[in-house]
């Protein structure tokens, strides 16, 4: 009798939840859930609270719905019993946090805290905290901490140390309430067995903590700010549970929700593009992982601990048990080409997509990957969302250089996926030339898997291979994997997650190969987009800052105005 595990996938947008047969990999059935609330970046759920710029929430009861929705449209698809199920594991999106009472509630479902932003999620593009990680960064240089290396030599706005202190410092009720602040994933699975375990990826990449070193310590926070003495105690905790490890059981109360047999094993919690690494069968170093989506992240193994400048973090075990696992990534991919599609594509366009049946997206591409490598005479910088790696400044926008009153869309549409080609062999160069090898690269998500043009833009910018993961749910592949090695090999799993991966772990035959014609030109562009990174990435020109500055005064200027007409 075949054995299956679920995995689990909370995206930006949606949910999702893959049942998998144990050994092969094969994926049974798929079922997605899209947020009910969305990603609130304007306002609450009563619609009436406006969100301050850069904010970017979401509501706990939405990852809740995914369980209760998708967990049984799976084993209904295919007519598997829930007796057949061994173990789930689950992944998401991070840094995302949130502050919980001492009964493991969400404040945000407590009627006194509901119109409060700050008792809701922080999701990972939540970047209000900008203000706090500079301080908390310049603290940490000025003292010194060995830490800050090893995060390329910055803590990000979207980590979760910068969040709890804008908690601390813009409603401290919330703060004081919040017996835990807890990753969303480490909720989510106190939700199925009835008990928190932190897992060691968020810990090691998001929080500041080290598997020999722990937390920083309490000197440092008290240099942050008083009231911060005691986070890891009062907010955060040292019992940390490694990935790759069962986190518990699912409990009656989790049978009822989810439809799955109470006892069935759960694996600690994981991010979505950690998780993925198995999934496409990587298990050793040297070999790089882009998880393409709205955002992009670069997952690669090493053998040793390298200091990388600008990398998001690099920990032990952080990825595959025995590795050093290193972090980069891009704040803004799939986001980078929806914002074009809304808000500068023609109504033609949009008409003659609808007439060959394609969604603008498709058309784009169609019509970009008419042009020749360096005919648009297009430049951009893929900031739009800001820098994560290897500048992590939030502060940084777009650029597009070159265009001209005959630039057509599709011109556009191509130089910013060229854009972020160039961002991702900035990265890969950066990490060669601080020790830490890349020697194949690997990708997964809708974009790798759909975008052929894209793919071979990414191949020709490299100058590499590129090999494309053969699931479409790649993430929630890797969560059911580390699902079965929780249930272990008594119960028809595995006991290691390079076995799973051995078994189950795909990559599709097709693999992009770089065209020597168009690399000669990529190499040339690049040359400029590394310029341009450097001046405006690098302090030479503030003028993205002073943008934003002014942009900030002019609309507390508005607000002002508005009240005093109000008034």
């Amino acid at each position: 009798m075949a054995k299956y595990s679920i995995g689990v996938d909370y995206g930006t947008q949606s949910g999702r939840a893959v049942l998998v047969e144990v050994g092969t990999g094969r994926e049974v059935a798929t079922a997605v859930k899209e947020y009910t609330h969305g990603v609130m970046d304007e306002y609450l759920p009563d619609g009436t609270t406006k969100l301050e710029h850069d904010w970017a929430l979401q509501h706990p009861a939405d990852y809740l719905e995914v369980l209760q929705l998708t967990i049984p449209e799976v084993l209904q698809k295919a007519n598997v019993s829930n007796e057949d199920v061994i173990g789930v594991g689950i992944d998401f999106t991070a840094c995302t946090v949130l502050p919980i009472d001492a009964n493991g509630i969400p404040l945000c479902f407590l009627p006194e805290f509901k119109q409060n932003p700050h008792s809701y999620v922080k999701l990972w593009k939540h970047h209000a905290a900008q203000d706090e990680a500079n301080r908390l960064n310049e603290i940490a240089a000025q003292r010194g901490e060995a830490f800050l290396q090893r995060y390329g030599g910055k803590i990000s706005s979207e980590w979760a140390i910068p969040k709890i202190w804008q908690i601390l410092n813009e409603a401290p009720d919330i703060y004081d309430a919040a017996d835990q602040v807890l990753e969303a994933t480490d909720w989510v699975i106190s939700e199925l067995t009835g008990k928190i375990a932190r897992n060691s990826c968020t810990a090691g990449y998001k929080a500041i903590w080290h598997k020999q070193e722990g937390y920083p310590s309490k000197e440092f926070f008290k240099a942050l700010d008083p009231r911060l003495e005691n986070v890891v105690e009062e907010k955060l905790s040292t019992d940390i549970y490694s990935i790759g490890s069962k986190a518990g059981e699912i409990t009656e109360k989790a049978a009822k929700l989810t439809g799955l047999k109470p006892g069935t094993a759960v694996a600690v919690a994981n991010v979505d593009a950690h998780v993925a690494v198995p999934a496409v069968g990587i298990t050793e170093a040297g070999k790089l992982l882009m998880i393409m989506g709205t955002s992009t992240c670069h997952i690669l193994l090493g053998e040793t601990e390298e200091i990388v400048p600008g990398m998001c973090g690099v920990v032990e075990d952080g990825v595959i048990p025995g590795y050093l696992g290193y972090e980069a990534g891009q704040s803004c991919v799939g986001d980078h080409f929806e914002w074009f599609t809304e808000n500068c594509v023609p109504e033609s366009y949009q008409k003659e997509a609808e007439e060959k049946g394609m969604n603008i997206h498709q058309l784009l591409t169609e019509k970009a990957n008419e042009l020749n490598v360096g005919e648009s005479g297009l430049l951009a910088l893929d900031w739009w969302n800001g820098n994560r790696s290897t500048l992590v400044d939030v502060d940084l926008t777009g650029v597009l250089l070159g265009a001209t009153l005959l630039t057509k869309p599709e011109e556009i549409y191509r130089a910013l996926i060229e854009a972020t080609a160039y961002g991702t062999k900035m990265i890969v160069e950066t990490f060669r030339n601080n020790g830490v090898p890349v020697n194949e690269v690997y990708a997964a998500g809708g974009i790798a898997e759909k975008n052929a043009l894209m793919m071979q833009i990414y191949s020709d910018v490299l100058n590499m291979d590129i090999k494309i993961s053969a699931s479409s749910q790649t993430p929630a592949l890797g969560s059911a994997m580390f699902g079965a090695v929780a249930a272990g090999k008594e119960r028809g799993g595995y006991d290691h997650i390079n076995e799973a991966a051995k078994d189950m772990g795909r990559i599709k035959d097709h693999i992009y190969q770089p065209i020597e014609n168009n690399v000669k030109v990529y190499e040339k562009l690049f040359d400029e987009y590394s310029r341009l990174y450097d001046y405006f990435g690098r302090g030479e020109n503030n003028v993205m800052k002073t943008l934003k500055q002014i942009k900030k005064e002019a609309a507390l200027e508005s607000k002002e105005d508005k009240y005093a007409r109000e008034a």
